[in-house]
């Protein structure tokens, strides 16, 4: 190996391994465009000089220039480095060019297609089939907030490729990252400060099947609900407000519930309407970026972006319920929801490079908001009775990340610094629920009529407002030393500090008295106008009418358990050494110590904790040793070998017992206060091979085992279906990976046109197996019961949650070298995977994502000097459906299935 490609390799190993904000590549392409905008160049490919041929990779390359601008990697020359040859650690890097052939809105949908990570529910990521749990998400290598109540890892589908550049994978832990790292990290980076200005406008439309130009469902809400934000129409009314501000249980003589109910009453937010002409889904958005020269030979950037996306979905669900091991129905569901969802997002970054010194300040704002409508009919098998539900809600999340970053370079020795603040928000005002009740009764005079008679017997009215923010302080800082030309030393630490503040207010609207029967038809605005709540609260009025007597009251069903707050304190510190004993050989090892302290502390409605028995505290400190041997075989293959211990901790929701819904799978969880961390050790071995054109190979292997993982299982209350946390006593996980990457220039097919074609097949396979091992002496502890075996919860033998046994990805694209040119199939196939645990002898609640292909072509023009992106894409053409079910091979019960459809959209770009 050169002395060239040896310098190349450190310095790749040490930024992106020694600095968490892991590296990208950027470079300037045609015309002064930056590489991330330059269709043409792919900043971690081969730089096409004449055409690349499939000689090996050493008879091409040229000694490279190396620097590393804004804590960013830039290689030039004839051949660029590959940035998981140079590492010393196992990464798969999706730069701007891989994520742009996806062709994927967000950054969710393009981890999908690498190798071993799968997407499941709103955007969380799995890797080798294990939970968001054992995943870490990083923004610049600074930690986030999560705006999910059940998750602390923040959902990837809100991020739009538009503000990331690159996304790193890591899958081999290295003692520079946080110990939660069971599955691997996933490091976004934003955009870069650029070395040209330019200014690029996008705009799309999008429909599916399924939805546009046909039937949903909507309610008027607020003017603003087109673009993400209310108008304040969805704000708490002054008398509610004012009861939630005192503290006081809401039967206190002090409560004014006739001035509550005439507020809560507003037809706006609970008229369900039926909308007849879907819209075509919308996005556009404006990126721009410009630098200039400061202080003589430094350089001074800025790049801004914002976009917003409105999006429509239609889903008719089946959703049942059976009891007994023969799975005999105990409901039969369908409920049809209409989504509307709309994502606002704002980035801008500020660059300064000094000498050899780099500074980064990145601000990113991003609202998700949903507006959700929604009507079910459920026939209960019990009872005889059908239920008629309609919802009405509107959901927020939104994310703020402020952060800076430092690289101080001083020859042998680089200080890094990094600091950040970023703050999560979720907000639910307003979701009602109505139940209507249809009895076949022959002996009810109004048997055969949905009606509602506030009664919790007949019907129902429910109004929730939940409210969380969670706020997250960080601070890192890098010692890095080249003590030899083989050996280089890296001293740091790491604080962070994250507090959440959860509150979930539920109301439960009852008439009382002799309600007249005839009130129960009337629908959800005139059953809470103000006149019959006037009516109801009038007993004179009542008396002159011959009718009740008869009253409303509200009863606070979350007065017991209003709020919680939680906390997770980590000070962290690391050594790690590269070492290279010889040529071929290197070898990079470090230990962690972290020191953690997590705390849940259910509040009262007062504000203050309302007791220690649904309260829990876990303070642990551990030695989390990692190290990776690099053995180069030759100059075209190389072995890896990895051995380390990670953590994984339960998330905040998890750990209170309370009670919450979750919209998307159409289910409520109960949390678990007895929940431990869940401690892993890992092995892996890896055989790589690198020849011609970026072509590659490789195979691995992996074997993890966990103490006390986390498993999530389901039990029935009252007919519900809750679903729960339990730490299983132990699990194995196992499997193989193949991941191919072959690019062929078509120059030699003779012909004018073929000249400048190149083929890119892209392909990985991932083979997954784990196992829970439970015997009958183990035990499991469930709040609030006493200890139980561990059987009554957990099966031997069974896979862990979120595992799917085959993970399939194909990219077949055509390719200009020239120009943007670009035509993609793309192909996705998950197995079967449990989603949740079967109690009382049901069977698991398994998810069948099955196969999906998607088409995805992109044509680059020029037009009024103006550089032009046309794109179109296909989605889901084998118009799989989601599929989430129990069965016991002879009977199947549907959970939570729909149609999806197929899925096109044709969006425009100018870049100037």
């Amino acid at each position: 190996m050169s002395t060239g490609k040896q310098l190349a390799s450190l310095l790749l190993l040490t930024t992106a391994l020694c600095v968490p904000g892991a590296a990208f590549a950027q470079s300037t392409g045609a015309e002064g465009v930056p590489a991330e905008e330059d269709p043409a160049t792919d900043a971690l490919q081969a730089e096409q000089v004449e055409g690349v041929d499939d000689t090996p990779q050493e008879e091409q390359y040229e000694e490279p220039e190396v620097s590393v601008p804004g804590g960013a990697i830039v290689v030039t020359g004839r051949r660029r480095e590959d940035i998981g040859r140079a590492s010393s650690q196992v990464v798969s890097v999706l730069d701007t060019a891989s994520i742009a052939r996806t062709g994927e809105g967000d950054i969710a949908g393009a981890l999908t297609r690498v190798t071993g990570l799968s997407t499941v529910g709103n955007g969380l990521v799995f890797v080798r089939g294990l939970g968001d749990r054992y995943s870490l998400a990083l923004l610049n290598g600074l930690p986030l907030p999560s705006p999910q109540p059940l998750s602390r890892v923040v959902p990837l589908d809100i991020f739009p490729t538009s503000v990331v550049a690159s996304s790193l994978v890591q899958k081999t832990y290295s003692a520079n990252y946080p110990g939660e790292f069971g599955g691997g990290v996933i490091n976004l980076t934003t955009r870069a400060i650029p070395q040209e200005s330019f200014v690029k406008i996008s705009g799309g439309i999008s429909g599916d099947t399924e939805t546009t130009g046909g039937v949903g469902y909507t309610y008027f809400g607020s003017s603003y609900d087109w673009f993400g934000f209310d108008d304040g129409r969805r704000t708490i009314r002054p008398q509610l407000q004012s009861y939630l501000d005192s503290g006081r249980p809401i039967n206190d003589p002090e409560v004014d519930q006739e001035a509550i109910l005439l507020e809560l009453g507003d037809p706006n937010l609970i008229l369900l309407q039926s909308n007849s002409g879907l819209p075509v889904n919308f996005s556009t958005g404006v990126t721009a970026g410009t630098s200039f020269d400061v202080f003589g030979d430094g350089q001074f950037g800025v790049i801004a972006t914002a976009s917003i996306s409105n999006k429509w979905r239609n889903r008719f669900i089946t959703q049942q319920t059976a009891l007994g091991e023969d799975l005999d129905l105990d409901s039969d569901g369908r409920e049809f929801v209409t989504d509307n969802r709309v994502l606002v997002n704002g980035l801008l970054g500020f660059g300064l490079e000094v000498g050899e010194h780099r500074f980064r300040f990145t601000n990113l704002f991003i609202r998700d908001s949903l507006k959700r409508a929604s009507l079910s009919e459920t026939f209960d098998f019990q009872s005889d009775d059908t239920d008629q539900v309609q919802n009405t809600s509107w959901f927020e999340r939104q994310l703020f990340d402020t952060q800076f970053t430092g690289e101080l370079d001083f020859g042998d020795l680089n200080v890094d610094l990094r600091a950040g603040y970023a703050q999560t928000q979720r907000e639910a005002p307003y979701e009602w629920t109505f139940t209507y009740t249809r009895t076949d009764n022959p002996n009810d005079p109004l048997g055969g009529l949905f009606l509602n008679t506030l009664d919790g017997q007949r019907g129902s009215a429910i109004v929730a407002f939940s409210d969380l923010t969670e706020d997250l302080y960080y601070g890192g800082l890098d010692v890095s030393y080249q003590v030899t030309d083989w050996l280089g030393v890296t001293v740091g630490g790491a604080y962070t500090d994250t507090q959440r503040l959860s509150s979930r207010r539920e109301f439960d609207l009852r008439a009382q008295g002799d309600f007249p029967d005839v009130f129960g038809a009337f629908r959800p605005d005139a059953l809470l106008g103000d006149s019959l709540i006037e009516f109801g609260f009038d007993r004179e009025a009542q008396q002159a009418a011959g009718i009740g007597p008869f009253g409303f009251t509200i009863f606070d069903t979350t007065g017991s358990d209003p709020a919680f707050e939680a906390g997770l304190e980590i000070k962290a510190g690391y050594i790690q050494s590269r070492i290279q004993p010889m040529e071929a050989i290197s070898l990079d090892i470090g230990v962690r110590y972290e020191d953690a302290v997590q705390e849940v502390i259910p509040l009262g409605l007062n504000g203050t904790p309302s007791g220690s028995a649904n309260a829990s505290l876990l303070n642990n400190d551990y030695f989390l040793p990692a190290g990776t041997l690099t053995w180069e075989i030759n100059d075209n293959l190389q072995a890896r070998f990895n051995a380390s211990k990670t953590i994984a901790r339960p998330q905040f929701r998890e750990l209170i017992f309370q009670t919450y819904f979750d919209p998307e799978t159409n289910r409520q969880f109960n949390g678990n206060p007895q929940l431990v961390d869940s401690e892993l050790t890992n092995y892996e071995a890896r055989l790589e091979y690198y020849w011609g054109s970026q072509s590659r190979v490789s195979l691995a292997g992996f074997y993890k085992d966990i103490e006390r993982p986390i498993e999530v299982f389901s039990s029935f209350s009252d007919n519900e279906r809750i679903s729960g946390f339990a730490n299983a006593p132990a699990a194995t996980l196992y499997g193989a990976e193949f991941e191919l990457q072959w690019n062929k220039d078509l120059y030699t097919l003779g012909g004018e046109w073929w000249e400048s074609k190149r083929l890119v097949a892209i392909a990985n396979y991932t083979y997954t197996q784990s196992e829970l091992q439970v015997t009958d002496s183990d035990i499991a502890q469930v709040f609030p019961s006493a200890p139980q075996p561990a059987t009554n919860f957990f099966r031997d033998g069974v896979p862990l949650t979120g595992q799917s046994d085959h993970l399939v990805n194909l990219q077949l694209g055509l390719e200009d070298l020239d120009r943007l040119s670009q035509a993609t199939i793309l192909l996705s196939y998950a197995s079967e995977r449990v989603t949740s645990r079967g109690t009382s002898n049901l069977p698991d609640i398994i998810e069948d994502p099955g196969l999906r292909l998607d088409f995805v072509v992109r044509q680059g023009f020029e037009l009024g000097g103006a550089d032009m992106e046309l794109k179109l894409e296909a989605r889901n053409l084998t118009g799989r459906d989601y599929e989430e079910f129990q069965t016991n091979g002879d009977t199947r019960i549907d959970i939570n299935s729909y149609d999806v459809g197929t899925s096109f959209s044709v969006s425009l770009s100018a870049e100037f």
